[in-house]
């Protein structure tokens, strides 16, 4: 069982810029995929960004040139490094690894967009 804790989020301006940090209880080389989602109130979760072992990205498009993930499996972790943030980035986001048939979430994180 693979165990995924975040770090990161609060509160902060738009324009402003946040870190977020999702470590794995094991080594995170055997998760192939590892991303980030977010869920704002009354909404679906969505794709934030994802990260493969091998580095491949994806990011929606509604944070691209904004958002940059990026992973250190020496440290079992995996990072969202959100820039330029607005009001509608607003929402809790989650850590989510997958290995094979299995998938992992992290405890979630609220990150939140106010003047």
């Amino acid at each position: 069982q693979v165990q995924l804790v975040q770090s990161g989020g609060g509160l902060v301006q738009p324009g402003g810029s946040l870190r977020l940090a999702c470590t794995a209880s094991r080594s995170n080389n055997r998760i192939y995929t590892m991303g980030w989602y977010r869920q704002a109130p009354g909404k679906q979760r969505e794709l934030v960004a994802t990260i493969t072992s091998n580095g491949y990205l994806n990011y929606a498009d509604s944070v691209k040139g904004r958002f940059t993930i990026s992973r250190d499996n020496a440290k079992n972790t995996v990072y969202l490094q959100m820039n330029s943030l607005t009001l509608e980035d607003t929402a809790v986001y989650y850590c989510r690894g997958s290995a094979g048939v299995n998938v992992y979430w992290g405890q979630g994180t609220q990150v939140t967009v106010s003047s």
